[in-house]
This record gives structure tokens, sequence and C-alpha cells, in this order.
């Protein structure tokens, strides 16, 4: 079966208005339109820099426990998880998969690494 959502785990993670860290999410596949219809969004038009901001609104369905993912939640997130979800983007929508292929800094032993899995298992 074709897969069009995948799983994360963000590095930092969306802290709510309660003080609640919201750090697992969904992302889903982008669609043509995902990518054109933020186009035509006026805070684009006024700063083009607020394009991955709507893109991000649109494929994150959830987070946490909140669903659906508004443009002011991906606005009020870390700079590290902003990062973070613009790679998982470009990685899912690009190759299709979550799977990263990396190599030891010490040893040189090369693996593959799953992004959608958790980053910090026990945090």
């Amino acid at each position: 079966m074709f897969k069009t959502e995948f799983q994360f785990t963000l590095p930092k993670g969306y802290v709510d208005k309660d003080g609640k860290v919201h750090r697992q999410g969904v992302m889903r596949l982008a669609t043509a339109k995902d990518e054109i219809l933020p186009l035509q969004d006026y805070r684009v038009q006024q700063n083009r820099a607020y394009l991955v901001i709507i893109l991000l609104s649109r494929v994150v369905t959830r987070l946490g426990d909140i669903s659906p993912v508004n443009p002011g939640i991906i606005e009020s997130l870390f700079a590290a998880d902003l990062a973070f979800l613009q790679a998982f983007y470009r990685k899912i929508n690009e190759e299709g998969t979550t799977m990263v292929k990396v190599k030891c800094p010490k040893c040189g032993h090369e693996f593959e690494l799953d992004m959608g899995g958790e980053l910090f298992p026990g945090e």
C-alpha cells in the first residue's frame, strides 16, 4: 500500500499556552494544490518567507493532540523544529521515505536512520 502519512518527532517540541510540550506529529504528502494555494495568501504575497509557514500548516495534520495544525502553531515553533519540518517535508515529498543514509564520524560505519523515528527516546 502506498504510504501518504509519516510520523515524526520534533527535536524541541511546540509549547502550547498551558505549557504542554507537543513533539509527536504526522505529516502527509503534499499535493500540487498544497504548493500552489499558499502563493495566493496575502501573508506570502507580503513576505515570501512566510510560504513555508503556510505550506507546513497544510501538510502537518497533527502535532501532539492538536489537530488541525494552523499557521499560528507553525509560527510558534522553535527554529530547530521548523528546520526539522522543512527537511522532513523535502525528504518525504522528494524521495517518498523518511530513511536517510548516515555515517558515524568516529568509526565510519554507514547505516540508515529513520527521520520519522523518535530522535530523543525517553525525553
